[in-house]
């Protein structure tokens, strides 16, 4: 294993590569509490393919391939994460089940088959996909690097180390394009909203509860959350993530039940849209808040208001949207609809492109144009997918992801 510098390209790298074997394999691996073990999994598999992988910034795996003519194509980064969410669900394989997706679908060898277990979508299935890619690529232009990450469903420090987002760091990607493994249902995903947390911190000034003295926080509430609730009258919506959507989540205040309460705190939920900011949002809530204030009377007169963002050790995943229209985008979802056809997946599924449902590390590769892709569902019409105990993955769609991402590579970096 080196340092990260850019291995040789190797055609038949790949050759031997089966992404739903590797899959399967996968799946079985326990990575909820620590990502060590998937990650060995992984290195050990690029090292014994010669792709010279490197675990550099708290955790990450890269992998690189530089062509003959570098600077004649861009930079097309793969990445996805090695870490999974609690708890861990075992592997299984076996024929779709009622309410999985492709339940009532058949190939000419029988049922549709399905991969059940933690990561079998989120994001272990992409994975696959991305390394079947990267394997196979030999480009003739540009430079592709496959960057994984430990901590994705957590805070996100090592894609921020990656990017150069935390102190101290530097930005070791610096590509022209990404393509990021999540569950899109083989749809190229071109937005998501991003996700800040704060707290409003409202202060006033104890008294005794049969006294007509005091600020009251607790009543001072009503205002704070009058002004939470109208935050976003008037705002415009994005043209692909439609409103931001703010939500008080938690509300404390308080110490006894005979006494004016001196101190009051609203927690809430922030989903933006571009272009507001961690920062912008921050400061437009607290002079929204103040304002409520100076019209308050009788015992909430006096209170203050300060709005913090909740202390993070990395930076909040903030909204991202690339266009429609981007070269990425149509190579993506042409490639998707394409792979689809080859395995016979339903003309419907996969494809098109459209915004994504959560927040991903897609936010910290912006403004580059990013796309977020991947075979399996974040919910289907049963329910919840990812991070759920029914958590799984169509065979197929594995197969297709996998055949779609390494067209997308040759197209982008192949002989123009």
């Amino acid at each position: 294993m080196s340092d990260g510098s850019d291995a040789d390209s190797d055609a038949d790298a790949g050759s031997d590569f089966d992404p739903v074997s590797f899959l399967e394999d996968a799946v079985q691996i326990p990575s909820q509490e620590s990502p060590d073990e998937m990650r060995e999994f992984v290195v050990d598999l690029l090292d014994d393919r010669g792709a010279d992988p490197a675990v550099v910034a708290d955790g990450c795996v890269l992998a690189k391939k530089r062509s003959p003519a570098p600077e004649a194509g861009p930079h097309l980064v793969l990445n996805t994460h090695l870490d999974t969410v609690t708890p861990h669900v075992p592997f299984e394989r076996g024929e779709a089940r009622d309410g999985e997706r492709g339940a009532s679908a058949a190939t000419a060898d029988g049922p549709d088959e399905v991969i059940r277990g933690r990561g079998a979508c989120d994001a272990k299935g992409p994975l696959a996909a991305l390394l079947n890619a990267f394997l196979a690529a030999d480009p003739d232009r540009g430079r592709l690097t496959l960057a994984l990450t430990p901590d994705e469903e957590a805070l996100s420090l090592g894609a921020a180390a990656l990017t150069g987002r935390l102190p101290g760091t530097e930005d070791r990607l610096d590509g022209d394009l990404y393509l990021v493994g999540e569950p899109t249902g083989l749809d190229a995903c071109t937005a998501a909203k991003g996700r800040f947390q704060a707290s409003v911190e409202l202060s006033g000034t104890a008294a005794h509860a049969a006294e007509f003295a005091g600020s009251n926080a607790v009543a001072a509430a009503e205002d704070a959350l009058a002004a939470i609730r109208t935050f976003d009258d008037g705002a415009d919506a994005h043209p692909q993530l439609g409103p931001p959507k703010l939500t008080p989540t938690v509300i404390e205040g308080g110490a006894a039940t005979n006494q004016v309460p001196a101190d009051c705190a609203i927690t809430v939920d922030r989903r933006s849209v571009p272009p507001e900011t961690a920062e912008g949002f921050r400061s437009s809530l607290a002079d929204a808040v103040r304002e409520s204030l100076t019209t308050a009377t009788d015992d909430r007169t006096g209170v203050d208001a300060a709005v913090a963002l909740t202390d993070r050790e990395s930076p909040f995943l903030e909204a991202f949207a690339t266009d429609p229209d981007h070269e990425l985008v149509r190579t993506v979802a042409n490639a998707a609809r394409e792979a689809g056809d080859a395995v016979g997946l339903s003309s419907d599924r996969g494809g098109d492109a459209r915004p994504f449902g959560a927040a991903t590390e897609a936010s910290y590769f912006a403004p580059a144009p990013t796309v977020v892709f991947g075979p399996g569902d974040l919910a289907d019409e049963a329910g919840a997918v990812a991070h759920a105990e029914r958590e799984y993955v169509r065979v197929r769609e594995v197969e297709a992801a996998a055949a779609a991402v390494e067209d997308v590579v040759a197209t982008l970096l192949g002989a123009e």
